[in-house]
């Protein structure tokens, strides 16, 4: 799975969103507290608020906010705003994906990758990650010590 500079910014700064208490943070300070270029984070902004993932308020006082509670968005509801499915083959869906011959099976792996990108990524929360108590399966996984391997 590639994680596109579109998502990784997203949840950066809706991380950085659920650890402000609730408050409004301006798009300056959030870019500045990720390292972020801030007209980019301004588009995927936008894009949050269409979602409603986040609401903004502007003026001197303004700033943007998380619309529901960190633990109630997903790190997979971020990046389906962002990004579009967790999973496709060539832009469609696996379940619409059909192949022959010795391909036949091919769509039964897609599925496999999909439900188990959805184990994890539904399953973790913003509040998850901002609190560093990440659930069991994150932490079983990362234990693996295959996990930290880099194979091309």
């Amino acid at each position: 799975m590639q994680i596109s500079a579109r998502a990784d910014y997203a949840l950066r700064a809706l991380l950085t969103l659920a650890a402000s208490d609730g408050g409004l943070v301006k798009g300056e300070t959030l870019a500045a507290a990720q390292d972020l270029p801030l007209r980019f984070l301004e588009n995927i902004l936008t894009d949050l608020r269409r979602s409603g993932l986040v609401q903004s308020r502007r003026g001197a006082d303004g700033g943007y906010q998380l619309c529901r509670p960190p633990d109630q968005i997903s790190i997979a509801t971020v990046i389906r705003a962002t990004d579009g499915p967790l999973a496709s083959v060539r832009g469609r869906r696996p379940e619409e994906a059909c192949y022959e011959g010795a391909a036949k099976h091919l769509q039964e792996v897609w599925i496999a990758v999909r439900v188990n990108l959805r184990r994890v990524l539904e399953s973790v929360t913003l509040a998850d990650v901002a609190s560093g108590n990440l659930p069991e399966i994150v932490r079983e996984l990362g234990r693996d010590p295959d996990a930290w391997v880099t194979r091309r």
